[in-house]
């Protein structure tokens, strides 16, 4: 996390308030209270993020259930409670706008509700209240022009210089002294005022998340996957960018053996890859590394970043040549290559929709070890990061796991790139992208 000096610290704060997508939709919600509604969104959340997602006919159970002892609880008689069960509250909430007749069900309206819901619990546990921490230590001139004003320093600008605030002080000062108010009147330095400015630092970021097939697992933490607090994670993080920082751009890639850019409102439709099934379900950062570069060197943003989500070790890397294929084959002949045909790509595009970066890289040589990286791989997974800290582009990693050894990795990774890596309980997986994405924006406030 950024150290801070002992200059004088400010903070913005900033209130959960309704998306604008949340609002678009005009549609009656007596039929359902909003307390009730709330409580059906939370539902809603929690059964898309599954890695085997119910059908929308097990869901409208769940919710009569939830229903029904709302209902008791609140002493309502079992005749009321009959017939407002009889009516389908998926057909509400699909009449009202949250739901969609789709395999993708949640509307672009019930994205942002679902979300925003979400995001509230996470702000919720962070404990702050409210969502904001914007803390600073940096001064000097901004972007934007502020209603505020202070007192005018020899490196501020003079175009910024408020007049009759200036004016008046010099009043003030000649009344105070009991001098006469004479014209032209004499200004000096210490009565200028000049308006505080906040510079719009914007950031671009790339989340890459892993999709290999030990993602799908629980951990000791919970009953929830690996898969499902990334994506919670990510759901929150990218409504947090909209609602208060349009100016930012968050992309998202998903990756096993090869990577694939994922659109936001696709995040609750992330699966991984199913071991046993072709050879995808291996865990290239190299192919993450590079999709995440070419979408990061089309930003203008100065600031730019990639974050990488993951649970275990590099297993899988690219062979760009030929030469390096005989290498690795001299040294370990019966190592294991996959090139994925038209047939891999289009099942991976049809049942998960990814459509695979294979412009990056079309050979992958696969070498999983059991706690440990194949010296090959881990050798050229970190000259590609080298490549992008090269660029001026950031890596830090997240680990969702509990082996020391993937620990041990990716420190040496991070050491060559001046990163962060975070070792965390899958559980805080949240908290932890969203306190590092505010403490990355540096908003200039003011300074005394």
């Amino acid at each position: 996390m950024p150290t801070h000096s002992n200059n004088i610290k400010r903070f913005t704060y900033y209130n959960i308030i309704d998306f604008p997508e949340e609002r678009e939709d005009k549609a009656p919600t007596k039929s359902i209270p909003k307390s009730l509604l709330q409580d059906f969104l939370e539902v809603l959340g929690k059964e898309i993020m599954k890695e085997d997602q119910p059908k929308l006919e097990e869901i409208e159970q769940e919710l009569q259930n939830l229903k029904k002892e709302k209902e008791i609880n609140q002493g309502e008689s079992g005749d009321v409670e009959s017939n407002r069960t009889e009516s389908s509250i998926i057909a509400q909430l699909q009449q009202m706008g949250y739901i969609k007749d789709s395999r993708k069900w949640l509307s672009k309206k019930g994205f942002f509700a679902v979300g925003g819901k979400l995001l509230e619990d996470v702000i919720r546990a962070l404990n702050k209240g409210t969502i904001g921490l914007h803390e600073t230590t940096f001064s000097g001139s901004g972007s934007l022009n502020l209603d505020s004003t202070k007192k005018y320093e020899p490196s501020d600008d003079l175009r910024l210089v408020n007049v009759p605030r200036s004016i008046l002080n010099a009043i003030q000062r000649r009344y105070s002294s009991r001098s006469s108010i004479q014209l032209p009147i004499d200004l000096q330095l210490g009565d200028l005022e000049v308006y505080e400015t906040k510079r719009d630092v914007s950031i671009a970021v790339v989340y890459c998340i892993d999709l290999s097939s030990t993602m799908r697992y629980s951990t000791m933490f919970g009953d929830m996957s690996r898969i499902e607090a990334a994506k919670k994670a990510l759901w929150s993080l990218y409504l947090l960018n909209q609602k208060f920082f349009p100016s930012d751009s968050i992309h998202i890639v998903g990756f096993g053996a090869l990577a694939s850019k994922v659109s936001p409102y696709d995040i609750p439709y992330l699966k991984t890859f199913e071991s046993g099934v072709g050879f995808m379900h291996y865990t290239n950062y190299q192919a993450a590394f590079r999709l995440a570069k070419k979408i990061l060197q089309n930003e203008t943003s100065t600031n730019r970043k990639i974050v990488l989500v993951t649970d275990g070790h590099p297993s899988a890397c690219f062979i760009d040549t030929e030469q390096e294929k005989n290498k690795i084959l001299c040294e370990r002949p019966y190592s294991q290559f996959y090139a994925p045909d038209t047939e891999a790509l289009n099942s991976v595009k049809q049942k998960q929709e990814l459509t695979l970066d294979t412009k990056s890289g079309k050979l992958v040589y696969l070498c999983y070890r059991y706690r440990q990286v194949d010296q090959y791989i881990g050798e050229k997974t970190i000259l590609e990061a080298r490549k992008c800290h090269k660029l001026g582009i950031d890596i830090d990693t997240i680990m969702v796991s509990e082996e020391d050894s993937l620990l041990s990795y990716v420190n040496e990774l991070e050491k060559y790139v001046k990163g962060r890596s975070y070792y965390i309980n899958p559980a805080e997986i949240d908290k932890i992208l969203i306190t590092d994405y505010l403490n990355d924006k540096k908003s200039i406030l003011r300074s005394n």
